[in-house]
């Protein structure tokens, strides 16, 4: 309906898997972007699914019409379902529901269809509904919680790979999404390579500072890191090369 999607390359998720959100929102903070962390998404359940990396495929919903927003609305070639037959292997489902917390957007057979196609996870400010059952479907989620009534009670659907809003976060898509125990982040596309390389910098400078914590040294000029101590780090890391 809107861009077409694109792959991940699975060097890039095999990089961000050893990268907390943490991280990321601090690497991306120096980068001059505040707001990327998305407000609700947080992981659904009592299962762990780890870190998940993807390519945003985003969905957005407004306000219900009620013209528009009917269970007759579900059978339209712009629905939900449309939406999910064109999501590739891989991606995030990222979707806009304007924090609307009284409408589930998704249920069960919604959610197994996507883990059926290889969507790697769902994210949205937004919440779901039939919440057993979704956790039945190995579909990593993250959201606000859960409603019982549909989507169509207090959303309209209304297009699929558009820039939306979500959590108060603009994502674009293709961006870059990845998802933990902290929430979901978003790396704008065009800058993944370069986070990439300050993100993994940063979490092995925070491997060796949290050993120096370990062996008893006080954190003014360890975090962050003095001369002094961007030296010992460097050694150190020459030392690993070697």
């Amino acid at each position: 309906m809107g861009e077409e999607p694109i792959g991940l390359d699975s060097a890039v998720i095999d990089a961000l898997a050893g990268v907390t959100t943490a991280t990321l929102t601090t690497v991306l903070l120096k980068k001059g972007l505040r707001n990327v962390w998305l407000r609700g998404a947080m992981p659904l359940g009592p299962v762990d699914h780890g870190r998940k990396i993807g390519r945003a495929f985003t969905l957005r919903f407004v306000p219900a019409r009620e013209d528009l927003a009917t269970p007759a609305s579900w059978g339209s070639p712009i629905s939900t379902r449309a939406a999910i037959e064109a999501m590739p292997a891989g991606c995030i489902a990222v979707v806009d529901a304007m924090g609307v917390t009284d409408a589930g957007i998704f249920g069960d057979i919604l959610c197994a269809r996507m883990n059926k196609r290889g969507v790697a996870a769902l994210v949205t400010d937004g919440v779901i509904r039939d919440l057993p059952g979704v956790l039945g479907t190995d579909l990593p989620v993250w959201c606000r919680g859960t409603a019982a009534p549909s989507s169509v009670t207090g959303l309209t659907f209304v297009a699929w790979q558009q820039p939306i809003g979500c959590g108060g976060v603009a994502v674009f898509p293709n961006d870059v999404v990845v998802a933990d125990a902290d929430g979901a982040v978003l790396i704008p596309a065009a800058l993944l390579d370069e986070v990439i390389e300050a993100a993994v910098e940063q979490e092995r400078l925070e491997g060796w500072i949290m050993t120096q914590v370990d062996e008893g040294r006080p954190l003014p000029g360890l975090y962050p890191p003095n001369d002094e101590n961007k030296a010992r780090y460097e050694a150190w890391c020459h030392a690993q090369k070697g």
